[in-house]
């Protein structure tokens, strides 16, 4: 749906964005991640149109992004913000309306949500007896009520608590799953491995990782394996000398837990054909690394690292 090619942004002598390029599946959650100062929300602030590259485009479904494109957005930035003074529902009827919406449609679809959520009794309060998490939630429902093809989440999981977090969550995966794009930009990696399918890592204003989660998981594997058995853990050393590297292990009620590393050439299937002789083994479980573990290890890498399986679906 969305293609971000070769954008460049320059603030003076400070380059935000040099030469910044991924794609954005349709009906998929994508994550946009970083480190702070990476270029994130000059990149969301570009597609947005809030403000314009030096060099580069952003395509919608092929096409170049016009203005007319933004009503097919919705935007919750980082940096929330509601009229205090004004009364929650009328505060969401004006920022339906800013959308394009009809004053009766909005209307309708608002008192919709707010029962769904139990805001109900929200409604003719006043934005600043709202809570801070209450507030980002009323500003969510706004962000969404219009629909869009295309929505832009900046760390949406700020200040909710946990039942509100995962009530946020559940509306993400419901939106994506009736054919929403979600571009989801956040610093919890949790969220990600929950959430995305897809992923852009840009650190220094480049990218240096992008593709499908499952194959960024799969290409940062170090070939450890996480093997359960029962017997004689000096045996089972023994016998894995010259296909595994013993890296840890552990006793607890009979069972010994054992971390193994493949030595160079070596598969699965050579431990167990060398160790199932002396030992009896129990289970064996590769180590996956998670998506905070690849943050670190990507970010102190030089070289961008890109998996293309994935990544034009």
């Amino acid at each position: 749906m969305l293609a971000v090619e070769n954008i460049v942004k320059r603030y003076g002598d400070h380059t935000a964005l040099d030469g910044v390029s991924f794609e954005v599946p349709t009906g998929k959650i994508f994550g946009l991640l970083g480190p702070n100062g990476a270029g994130k929300t000059t990149l969301i602030r570009i597609i947005t149109r809030i403000t314009g590259p030096d060099s580069g485009m952003v395509r919608l479904d092929g096409q170049p992004m016009t203005a007319a494109d933004v009503e097919r957005m919705g935007y919750l930035p980082e940096e929330r913000g509601l009229y205090k003074k004004m009364k929650v529902g009328e505060q969401a009827v004006y920022m339906a309306r800013l959308k394009g919406m009809e004053k009766a449609e909005a209307t309708k679809r608002l008192k919709e949500w707010f029962a769904r959520w139990d805001m109900e009794s929200w409604w003719n309060k006043k934005v600043e007896e709202l809570s801070k998490g209450m507030a980002q939630k009323v500003q969510f429902i706004t962000t969404v009520l219009h629909r869009p093809e295309l929505l832009i989440l900046d760390e949406p999981f700020s200040g909710f608590d946990p039942i509100n977090a995962e009530l946020i969550r559940s509306e993400i995966l419901r939106l994506a799953s009736e054919g929403t794009t979600v571009m989801l930009s956040t610093h919890n990696m949790g969220s990600v491995e929950e959430l995305c399918d897809h992923i852009a890592l840009i650190d220094r204003s480049h990218v240096v990782l992008s593709g499908s989660v499952k194959d960024i998981r799969r290409q940062y594997s170090t070939s450890t394996f996480r093997v359960v058995f029962k017997g004689q853990a000096v045996a089972f050393a023994n016998a894995l000398a010259f296909h595994g590297e013993l890296l840890a292990h552990k006793e607890d009620d009979g069972l010994c837990t054992a971390r193994v590393k493949l030595l160079h050439g070596a598969t699965l299937n050579h431990v167990l054909a060398a160790t199932l002789p002396v030992v009896q083994i129990t289970g064996v479980q590769e180590e996956i690394p998670g998506m905070h573990e690849i943050f670190i290890r990507a970010v102190s890498e030089e070289e961008p690292a890109t998996v293309a399986a994935g990544t034009t679906e």
